[in-house]
């Protein structure tokens, strides 16, 4: 990964999966600017959902104060790369913005389930943790 490659993660409240990401890029690849946002404005302002943060803390990942944000069309000009969770992720992002550079991407190959749902966040990291070692930038 080029040191100056500026990766944005998006799921739908910004509270799981994307702040996961973030947290856990930043820590596997300190040499790289990473963020978060949603493709909606449920959970703006928001901090960490408090089960997610304990499977961080299982890790040892270490996160900060988060504050949901929605993502617009300025985090689109600034990442070079944006990451979403799942194909309704993909649908929410592709009405709120124009994609002309292909820039946005799925993660995984499969959908990255959201466990505000399913209660599997151990799933989850385990699936964001071996997507970011496949991560092509």
């Amino acid at each position: 990964m080029k040191q100056d490659t500026k990766v944005l993660f998006v799921c739908h409240g910004n509270i799981c999966r994307s702040a996961m990401a973030e947290y856990m890029c930043r820590y596997k690849y300190p040499h790289i600017e990473c963020a978060s946002r949603a493709v909606s404005n449920e959970e703006s302002g928001n901090d960490i959902y408090p089960p997610a943060k304990r499977c961080l803390e299982r890790h040892h990942i270490p996160y900060g104060r988060h504050y949901a944000r929605k993502i617009s069309q300025s985090d689109y000009e600034y990442y070079d790369v944006i990451y979403v969770m799942d194909h309704s992720n993909m649908y929410y992002i592709n009405r709120i913005l124009d994609d002309k550079d292909h820039k946005i991407k799925m993660l995984c190959e499969r959908d990255v389930e959201d466990p505000w749902y399913t209660g599997d966040f151990e799933g989850v990291y385990n699936q964001i943790d071996e997507a970011l070692d496949k991560m092509d930038l």
